[in-house]
């Protein structure tokens, strides 16, 4: 009797987790669509910061300010590193979503 009891809570928390596992996928999908948006606003704002900088740089050279432009162009380098980054993060994001889109279509066939 005690064996058999002990089997069906055995059954029963393994039935749980299994659900649960299920749910996680829904929220972690939900999770890298934020943060893909998250990243693709970060995308954005690089690209208008680098052409800001490229105004700023073209404006200073014309001035004969070029230690300004100096700085420009390294604040460029440092922004286009930072976009590098966004890129391939919201790459990773995208090949998240789609292995998570594949395991609950898994999970509901199976």
């Amino acid at each position: 009797m005690r064996r058999r009891i002990i089997t069906l809570l055995m059954f029963a928390v393994l039935g749980s987790a299994f659900a649960l596992g299920a749910n996680g996928d829904r929220r972690d999908l939900r999770n890298d669509r934020i943060d893909r948006r998250q990243d693709r606003r970060d995308v954005r704002s690089d690209k208008r910061d680098i052409r800001q900088d490229r105004r700023q740089v073209r404006k200073d050279l014309r001035n004969g300010n070029y230690r300004a432009a100096r700085q420009q162009r390294r604040d460029i380098r440092h922004d286009k590193r930072d976009l590098r980054a966004d890129r391939r993060d919201l790459r990773k994001d995208r090949r998240d979503i789609r292995h998570d889109r594949r395991d609950i279509r898994r999970d509901h066939r199976g």
